[in-house]
């Protein structure tokens, strides 16, 4: 199948503001790329001000770009088509922990706390609740299985500082409060876990009648791979496409800025197609959903 995907972000400033983004589809999805996606620049107060633009990859090898918005603000945005096998999320009920004598280095800093994933805050919790599950998938499933169930989803209940032992105390949040308690919890069985965002779009499911957004998921390291598990919808879905991994959300923040600023715009889209629209985007910007990026 293919996917149409896209955003359009619009910051105002009222001075220059220095940023740098994950916002480009990760590399590893590249090969599927059915046209280029780069990144547009315009400056809000003068759309024909050039806007100077340079990429790398960060340490977890995702695409990051840094530019300097103008005063008045900035304008990105991207659109796109990817090809996509239109399979569901891989499973593999036989997938065994692996010992971490056994990981591979690279799998390793996926097993440490970081910011939002409190290890040391809830690890006790998780040995009571998962010691007793039988090691390998069925463990993770019964991980995924709790924090869908323990929390309470809303955009309303978004909170940037929240942390993992604080959903699980709270017992609400977004989609990234959801990955990073089952991160943690699976850090605690000493699990590999990593944090992941991207799009995902209301494909092989109902029409979700909220706006568009970005999502928040998860992988873990079983049987000598990643698999990618969602504890906020807790079923496999279609069309996944990674933007950025990492230990947990600050490592995948969409938008870093260094000064004041207002979010004027933010719009997502992603959708299956049957034949691929010229142009992609909406030629009128109000026929784009929007709404603030809570996961």
């Amino acid at each position: 199948m293919r996917i149409r995907y896209g955003y359009r972000i619009e910051l105002a400033c009222a001075h220059e503001m220095p940023l740098f983004t994950l916002l480009d589809v990760h590399p590893s999805r590249r090969h599927d790329l059915m046209m280029p996606d780069e990144m547009k620049l315009s400056a809000l107060a003068d759309p024909a001000l050039p806007i100077a633009m340079t990429q790398h990859l960060d340490a977890f090898g995702n695409i990051c770009r840094r530019m300097v918005a103008p005063p008045g603000g900035i304008r990105l945005e991207s659109e796109g088509v990817v090809h996509d096998s239109g399979e569901p999320d891989a499973a593999n009920l036989a997938a065994q922990e692996v010992p971490p004598s056994r990981l591979p280095e690279e799998a390793l800093v996926f097993l440490l706390g970081s910011r939002y994933c409190d290890t040391d805050r809830l690890f006790d919790q998780a040995w009571k609740l998962f010691g007793a599950c039988e090691p390998g998938w069925e463990r993770v499933q019964a991980i995924v299985d709790f924090v869908h169930n323990h929390l309470t989803f809303g955009y309303h209940y978004a909170r940037s500082t929240r942390t993992a032992a604080e959903a699980f105390a709270e017992r609400i949040g977004v989609c990234r409060d959801f990955a990073h308690l089952a991160i943690t919890l699976c850090r605690c069985m000493n699990i590999p876990a990593r944090y992941c965002n991207g799009y995902l779009g209301d494909i092989g499911v109902p029409p979700n009648p909220a706006p568009m957004d970005f999502n928040a998921w998860f992988e873990v390291f079983l049987g000598g791979r990643w698999y990618t598990f969602d504890a906020r919808h807790n079923e496999p879905r279609i069309g996944r496409i990674v933007i950025a991994r990492g230990r947990d959300a600050t490592d995948v923040a969409m938008i870093n800025s260094f000064g004041a600023h207002t979010v004027q715009r933010f719009d997502v889209v992603t959708e299956e197609i049957k034949e691929v629209p010229m142009p992609l985007m909406p030629t009128v910007p109000e026929q784009f959903d929007s709404r603030p990026a809570a996961a």
